[in-house]
């Protein structure tokens, strides 16, 4: 049975694309730019906050991201103040997060999301300790889909590729799980659709939570 999984924060254990939107439209009305649907920021998301702004501001017309340095400095401030915002776990997360636990499966979390945020993101939802191991997106650290991240928690762990499970919902997610040699889950309740984790590399896709228990085998 594998003995470890290792989970993406926004879209797959969180839904937290409603804090994403309201943060990063009030950074854009700040300098007079239009706002965008929360269809529009899950498409945004998924290759860190400098990459989410600069497909926002494209968005708006700004083509040379002149505006880039200082919505991108405003959207930090905003977001590690408001980066709770209307946050909560998917429904059956918690579920199958018990159950992982029950089967002293280890549980860790690598996300895109500022470190500091993931971290209080992570607390906040599910307690201070719950997870083994939380890393977000760190200067020192390639953002996914390089495998650093992921070859960082299998060190601390002491534990071989094939003891893994890596779970997410996007593209990105699928290339980082694939590049570490890892089984990868592409999860439906996520940001993006079946076609992109499929495209992407995904060695099984899930709609409901518990449904990773089947791949554990």
């Amino acid at each position: 049975m594998k003995k470890a999984v290792i989970f993406d924060l926004d879209g797959t254990l969180a839904d937290t694309i409603a804090s994403i939107t309201y943060c990063g439209n009030l950074a854009l009305s700040r300098f007079g730019l239009p706002s965008f649907g929360e269809e529009d920021y899950k498409h945004f998301v998924g290759d860190g906050a400098a990459m989410l702004i600069r497909r926002a501001l494209l968005a708006a017309g700004d083509e040379r991201l002149e505006h880039f340095e200082e919505v991108y400095k405003t959207y930090l401030e905003i977001f590690a103040k408001d980066c709770m915002y209307q946050v909560k776990p998917y429904e059956g997360i918690c579920a199958l997060l018990e159950e992982l636990k029950r089967l002293s499966v280890r549980i860790a979390v690598l996300s895109n999301k500022p470190d500091a945020d993931s971290r209080r993101v992570v607390d906040e939802l599910f307690g201070k300790g719950y997870f083994d191991f939380v890393q977000g997106q760190r200067e020192d650290i390639p953002r996914k889909p390089d495998p650093a991240g992921v070859y960082r928690i299998m060190e601390a762990f002491v534990l071989p590729a094939g003891d893994f499970l890596y779970v997410g919902d996007s593209g990105v997610d699928m290339k980082t799980g694939r590049a570490a040699g890892i089984f990868t889950v592409g999860v439906l309740w996520g940001f993006r659709d079946r076609e992109e984790l499929v495209e992407n590399g995904a060695d099984a896709v899930i709609s409901k939570p518990l449904e990773l228990l089947s791949h554990l085998a």
